[in-house]
């Protein structure tokens, strides 16, 4: 089944700037992250697409190769290759030539192949207040990291190591003319690494690498939103006889909390008034995601959904000292479960306010209209 196209993928154009490209993925991701959807395998396929269509997009030198000569970028040895009975064929090899110079070793040319080591993925599940002030996170990663027997060189002989491959003189691949073409294959010694161990570590047999768990520990920085990726440089797997490690990309998700919610950078509580309240006037306080305490003053006729505001009350902004705002969204609640002397209270009070309409402006002016609608109809 064909890729599809990566910018597609993301649902930007193929002149979008690395802010949207940037928007566009967080958005995608935390609707498609496996933790919000456990069990939909079809979702976890959406995701990795993302993922992958990020990664080499979010890389100017990739995605100038990407838009030059598409999914063919990265797949059989680099551009221009089509494969035949196993083996990539270029014509003349110009195209091939022209890509490893302007790229290096990313599209399989050049030098052998450096086994680098596999990026690794974590996710870390954290709270709202962690995720305003910041925290620090312990991770415990199971991966490959660098043999302690050989240090990583997959070779008995640690100082020697593996050694350039005589067949391919470390490229990594052979050619042979076959006619017009020129045709390229992994080199049978080294098996496209363009290196060869002679007498190979008895631990690691020659890799470099052993699996083993490691510990590691992550910050988190103040103001990050639900959905961020963090990557960590060279701590995913290492890379085989001494290559590159890889990357570790830890996911973040932040829980819901119980009394706030966030928008960007702002913050939203909603607080249940009592009637008397509403109607009387007061202040109350309220707390505040940095765990201060704030009063506001309620005026007197305050009407549910009224909104009341504190500047510098809200999230901390990722990488910034400014703060979003806080919005207090005011429910007003009506009692229940009256006693005989409220009853008669509330009574009383309806008469007295059935003699002044401007008690409840809304209301009067609501039910005119419904009046007058039912008049105009009959």
């Amino acid at each position: 089944m064909a890729k599809q196209d990566y910018y597609a993928t993301l649902g930007i154009a193929r002149d979008a700037s690395a802010d949207d490209l940037k928007k566009a993925y967080r958005k995608l991701a935390m609707q498609f992250h496996p933790d919000r959807n456990p069990g939909n395998k079809s979702a976890e396929e959406k995701f990795k697409e993302i993922s992958e269509s990020y990664d080499i997009l979010k890389d100017d030198q990739k995605r100038a190769a990407y838009d030059r000569f598409g999914h063919a970028a990265f797949e059989n040895g680099g551009p221009g290759t089509q494969q035949a009975g196993g083996f990539n064929i270029n014509p003349g090899g110009g195209l091939g030539d022209i890509f490893d110079q302007m790229f290096g070793t990313m599209g399989g040319g050049g030098r052998g192949r450096t086994r680098a080591g596999a990026d690794l993925r974590a996710s870390v599940e954290i709270d709202l207040e962690q995720a305003f002030a910041g925290t620090k996170t312990t991770l415990r990663v199971p991966t490959r990291v660098a043999c302690e027997a050989c240090v990583g060189t997959g070779s008995e002989d640690k100082a020697k190591g593996a050694e350039t491959c005589g067949t391919c003189r470390g490229a990594g691949k052979v050619r042979s003319q076959q006619g017009f073409f020129l045709v390229e294959r992994a080199c049978p010694t080294c098996q496209g690494a363009g290196r060869v161990v002679r007498n190979p570590c008895k631990i690691c047999r020659g890799a470099g690498t052993v699996q083993r768990e490691r510990s590691l520990q992550v910050s988190i920085p103040a103001g990050v939103e639900d959905g961020t990726r963090i990557r960590l440089s060279g701590e995913g797997e290492a890379g085989a006889q001494g290559a590159p490690s890889g990357d570790l990309y830890v996911h973040i998700s932040v829980r819901a909390h119980p009394i706030f919610e966030r928008t960007d950078a702002n913050i939203y509580i909603r607080v249940p008034l009592l009637m008397t309240l509403a109607a009387l006037g007061g202040e109350i306080e309220v707390p505040a995601i940095d765990a201060s305490k704030a009063k506001v003053k309620i005026p007197a006729g305050t009407q549910p959904g009224d909104q009341f505001r504190l500047r510098g009350k809200g999230f901390s902004v990722l990488r910034s000292p400014a703060r979003g705002d806080m919005y207090i969204q005011v429910a007003v609640e009506t009692p229940q479960h009256l006693s005989g002397k409220q009853r008669e209270l509330l009574e009383q009070f309806e008469v007295e306010g059935g003699k002044n309409v401007k008690n409840n402006p809304e209301s009067e002016g609501f039910f005119a209209k419904v009046k007058e609608f039912f008049e105009n109809r009959g």
